[in-house]
């Protein structure tokens, strides 16, 4: 089943759980930075029921900024070295998973795709590596892009300014799912880039009026897990206490025409959509 089909085929959004391969992501960094703790914690997320597992190896820390304070540029080797075999592990005992790799590097995300990746994340957009575009096109895969992560501004939050961030991040948006169907993408998935170089008014904002992101028609992909203006709004508490605050983000952003909701929680995350896939599209109940 192609991921568009396991898209149409869901009342709910689809479930993509996070596996950082990394010793300084925001939420959880360095728990699983060993190859045999990631692969086993894939496997758990995808037996979970997890649709999607997302692999990463290089920190973007968004905290605001558009490229998080305190994380650490790792090179394309680097990078490789960390998820490819990850991602073997995991394809060795599962053949069926949809795997993405998230990266802004070209030459990862070819290293990935051979290694069993199945779509491609990258939050630059395409910007920092052209180039990736030809690589997932030439591979058929599912291509996510997202708004708000430049790695060449480094200009802090509060010189961030929209007129409008919903159109702001929709005119972007609209831009680039240009530039990649021109380079060849098949399938184009958009993400507005919740706590990217946004304030919380903002990531409430995108939130709050995700529905006018329909017009792109294209499969929307929401990542506000365990997010700072969640930490905000309920009086700074820390990433792993936000995963009550992050179901109610995913809730409206699920409501409001999202696709694929990116989390941390993801036995949190099922429990809470099984309840809300019957309540907003009434199955039997046995």
């Amino acid at each position: 089943m192609s991921l568009s089909d396991l898209i149409a085929s869901r009342r709910r959004p689809l479930v993509m759980g996070v596996v950082n391969v990394t010793p300084d992501s925001f939420s959880d960094g360095g728990e699983r930075y060993e190859h045999s703790l990631a692969i086993e914690h894939a496997l758990q997320l995808a037996e979970l029921g997890a649709e999607i597992i997302d692999v990463g190896g290089e920190s973007t820390r968004p905290a605001g900024a558009t490229y998080g304070e305190g994380a650490r540029r790792v090179d394309a080797d680097e990078e490789i070295a960390r998820v490819v075999p990850v991602i073997e592990g995991v394809r060795r005992s599962n053949t069926t998973v949809e795997i993405s790799i998230d990266t802004m590097k070209s030459t990862v995300a070819e290293a990935a795709i051979a290694a069993g990746a199945t779509i491609v994340n990258d939050v630059s957009a395409a910007r920092h590596d052209e180039r990736i575009l030809e690589v997932a096109a030439r591979s058929h895969v599912p291509y996510v892009l997202m708004h708000g992560h430049d790695p060449r501004d480094i200009r802090p939050l509060e010189e961030h300014r929209y007129t409008d961030v919903v159109a702001d991040v929709l005119r972007f948006l609209r831009e680039r799912i240009a530039i990649a169907r021109a380079a060849g993408i098949e399938v184009a998935i958009a993400d507005v880039g919740i706590g990217f170089a946004k304030g919380a008014r903002e990531n409430i904002a995108l939130l709050r009026e995700h529905r006018r992101f329909d017009e792109l028609d294209v499969p929307m992909l929401v990542g506000a897990s365990r997010k700072a203006f969640i930490g905000g709004l309920l009086g700074g508490v820390p990433p792993k206490e936000r995963v009550i605050g992050t179901l109610a983000a995913h809730a409206v952003a699920a409501l409001n025409g999202a696709s694929i909701v990116r989390v941390h929680d993801v036995a949190e995350t099922l429990q809470f959509f099984t309840v809300f896939e019957a309540l907003v599209a009434p199955v039997p109940v046995r």
